[in-house]
């Protein structure tokens, strides 16, 4: 199909490796999206890397990779990245382990090393511990930061939606946002839409960031937060985006694609279809 002024339009540019997004992208309320095992399946017989990252702090990595496993998706526990392990060796490197642990027990797992303080801690670790959010728990917190902790978020997700019977509830952000706010503090955030974890992901692959595709339903955590870490991006609508100009706020992703089934894995790489 030729533009209006005639000239072909360029030739679908070819990725050395993927990352993809869990929720809204691969998975939604932990079905697969169609098209999402054939994808995986393809990168795998043609030895294209691809990692996948999620923001999720209510499960350990091994949870993860079983539950998108579960849902009929090739996935090894390695493929996996989530905030923790990012939170985990940024804490080992410091030399300081002793930390405050505002995380589900099941996000424990993947925090091997850290010492765990309850009176005065070097770090403050936040994520998603639902209903335990009350004002013990964030009080606690903030005497651990007046005392001279440093607050790291494993991500600062302000709302998601468990499924669709429940609606949209309040995350982690929410609450690391209350902790910043009363303790007069900044949070490092260590999740999506940090570079340092997109970062981590290419590490992980060997790739550079020009090319990779980072994929998700996100225009700050993914889009953006791909973009911040020079990585190309794409949206899909399988998830929060919807295509609207509203929802990018001025962003332009590198593709919009209605799902994950639009990446065809080429001889030389990955295209859009």
């Amino acid at each position: 199909m030729r533009s209006a002024d005639g000239r072909a339009p360029p030739a679908p540019q070819p990725f050395d490796g993927l990352i993809l997004d869990v929720d809204g992208t691969l998975l939604v309320h932990d079905r697969a999206v169609p098209g999402a095992a054939e994808l995986l399946a393809r990168c795998s017989r043609r030895g294209l890397p691809v990692r996948i990252v999620t923001n999720t702090t209510r499960r350990s990595r091994a949870s993860t990779a079983a539950a998108l496993r579960g849902a009929g998706l090739g996935v090894s526990d390695d493929l996996v990245l989530q905030p923790a392990v990012l939170a985990r060796r940024r804490i080992l490197e410091s030399g300081r382990r002793r930390t405050g642990l505002l995380v589900p027990d099941e996000v424990r797992k993947d925090l091997e090393g850290l010492e765990e303080e309850r009176h005065r801690p070097d770090w403050v670790l936040v994520g998603d511990i639902g209903r335990r959010f009350d004002f013990d728990s964030l009080n606690a917190a903030f005497g651990w930061l007046r005392g001279g902790a440093r607050l790291l978020a494993l991500h600062k997700n302000p709302c998601w939606q468990p499924s669709a019977e429940e609606g949209w509830v309040l995350d982690a952000g929410a609450f690391v946002a209350a902790l910043e706010y009363g303790a007069s503090v900044t949070a490092e955030v260590v999740g999506k839409p940090s570079p340092t974890f997109f970062e981590l992901a290419l590490r992980d692959m060997g790739l550079a960031a020009d090319r990779v595709l980072v994929v998700g339903d996100d225009v700050a955590s993914d889009g953006r937060g791909g973009a911040s870490a020079g990585c190309r991006t794409a949206l899909v609508r399988t998830g929060k985006f919807r295509g609207s100009a509203a929802e990018l706020s001025g962003f332009e992703p590198d593709l919009v694609l209605g799902s994950v089934a639009d990446l065809e894995v080429v001889p030389w790489g990955m295209a859009p279809l």
